[in-house]
């Protein structure tokens, strides 16, 4: 049975970068041949450019001719293989594109599920309760603080009248006191202008008052 339809080879078959590099090489080879045809027509031009007309230069010109015409089927080659390593090249960058959006939908998937997950743990109703208990909290805490500087036993209704009445009441006390401050600081007896006390009738003489004194 091999014999009639081969037997199956195991070989792994070439990717798209191994077969752009095989027709790269190939390429690389042709561009060696067309040096050397170019080369030998370059010797042949300068042949028969010293060469007089005759059979001679005549078989010169038909040799240069077929160098000539193997030139140019290496060139057609040449083209046929570049356009096709650059047909492979544009279904290499397809490819990598492709790769890269499929890596991204599967990104994207991943994302949606975990954040599908990470979001059905949350509840919604729980939150707002939440936040309820801290606005009541709130102004239970501005209540309390509200009660704590609170003033005691001070009236607040205190019009205009009533503050004149008052300024001028201390205005009076203010000279009333300036007026008896300047009689406590020094008693009248204890001043120079001050004469003989009134409960002495007769002031004492000068030999008498100095045997007192000693």
């Amino acid at each position: 049975m091999n014999r009639l339809f081969g037997a199956k080879t195991n070989t792994p078959k070439p990717d798209l970068n191994s077969a752009i590099s095989n027709v790269d090489t190939r390429i690389e080879s042709i561009d060696v041949k067309l040096s050397k045809l170019t080369a030998e027509l370059q010797t042949y031009q300068q042949r028969l450019s010293r060469m007089r007309d005759g059979p001679g230069k005549n078989a010169i010109k038909q040799k240069a001719i077929k160098v000539l015409q193997q030139r140019k089927m290496y060139e057609g080659q040449k083209d046929q293989l570049q356009q096709q390593s650059w047909n492979m090249e544009q279904a290499g960058m397809m490819q990598d594109n492709l790769k890269n959006t499929m890596a991204t939908v599967d990104a994207m998937k991943t994302t949606q599920k975990e954040l599908k997950k990470q979001y059905g743990k949350v509840n919604i109703d729980k939150i707002e309760k939440m936040q309820d208990e801290m606005a009541d909290l709130m102004d239970m805490g501005n209540d309390i603080q509200e009660s704590i500087s609170r003033s005691y036993d001070v009236p607040e209704d205190v019009d205009e009248a009533e503050l004149d009445a008052e300024l001028e009441a201390l205005g009076d006390e203010v000279d009333f006191e300036g007026v008896g401050g300047l009689g406590e600081e020094m008693p009248a007896y204890l001043q120079e202008s001050a004469g003989v006390p009134s409960f002495i009738d007769e002031a004492p003489e000068a030999g008498k008052a100095k045997e007192a004194a000693a």
